[in-house]
């Protein structure tokens, strides 16, 4: 699974799943053997195709949740209730079934060790899926980046790879993480407790000085208010890296 995806290479793919991690009660992660992978850039993403007997097929669009220095891939599902493909995933699927996967897809919104520029990222809900490749690939490459990483959810529960996070908070200095809750929180919660605005980004986000890159990843109206927000503080748009889904998640 080592390696760079290469121009050109754009392609269907079939992945076994090998392993399935229940995240939280609503996502899992799909560990896939995918024979051939010429590799991914942290914060691309594949398209998932399900066919049904009758030969109606549904496609979604799914962000790697691995980094491109691990071994098997692997793709973090939000189930949507209302959705025609999540449901499947992430109560459906089981170790040993094939995935059909095109990509890997994407050249904007990608990090790589070679960029040296303070990292920001800051995830809503199930956005933190590609973050959460960013910073696994900088920890697997001994990245001396610093990096500071803003994460808002509905409720704890609700956070995606927390221990993870944490476990790479606590090992490096360099790792600033901070969560912020919007719906509810545990009498012992120590973190923010609103969604994300202008002052919360004034305290834990690096300033405008610092020329950082920005990666942003949630719902619509997360992203486009965070941005705004960032704007306002006096960062460049250019230096803000955006990827959205639909209304849900936050």
């Amino acid at each position: 699974m080592a390696g760079t995806a290469l121009p050109g290479q754009l392609k269907w793919w079939t992945g076994d799943v090998t392993r399935i991690v229940r995240e939280t009660a609503t996502a899992s992660s799909l560990i896939l053997n995918v024979p051939g992978w010429l590799g991914h850039r942290a914060g691309q993403h594949v398209d998932v195709r399900l066919a049904a007997e009758d030969g109606y097929q549904a496609v979604r669009s799914y962000s790697i949740a691995s980094a491109p220095a691990d071994d098997q891939l692997m793709l973090t599902i939000e189930r949507l209730d209302d959705g025609e493909v999540s449901p499947y995933l992430v109560d459906g699927v089981r170790p040993g079934d094939p995935l059909e996967l095109l990509g890997p897809i994407g050249g904007y919104f990608v990090w790589e060790t070679v960029m040296a520029s303070p990292l920001l990222l800051i995830a809503g809900g199930s956005g933190v899926v590609p973050l959460r490749a960013m910073a696994r690939q900088r920890a697997r490459t001994n990245s001396e980046v610093p990096v500071r990483f803003l994460y808002s959810a509905r409720t704890a529960d609700a956070l995606i790879y927390r221990a993870e996070l944490d476990a790479l908070a606590a090992s490096d200095r360099r790792f600033d993480l901070t969560y912020t809750l919007t719906r509810s929180q545990l009498p012992d919660w120590s973190g923010y407790a609103r969604r994300v605005d202008a002052e919360m980004l004034r305290e834990v986000a690096w300033a405008p000085e610092d020329d950082p890159s920005i990666y942003l990843c949630g719902p619509t109206t997360f992203v486009e208010v965070v941005a705004d927000h960032l704007v306002a503080l006096g960062h460049d748009p250019a230096s803000i890296r955006i990827e959205r889904f639909g209304p849900t998640g936050m």
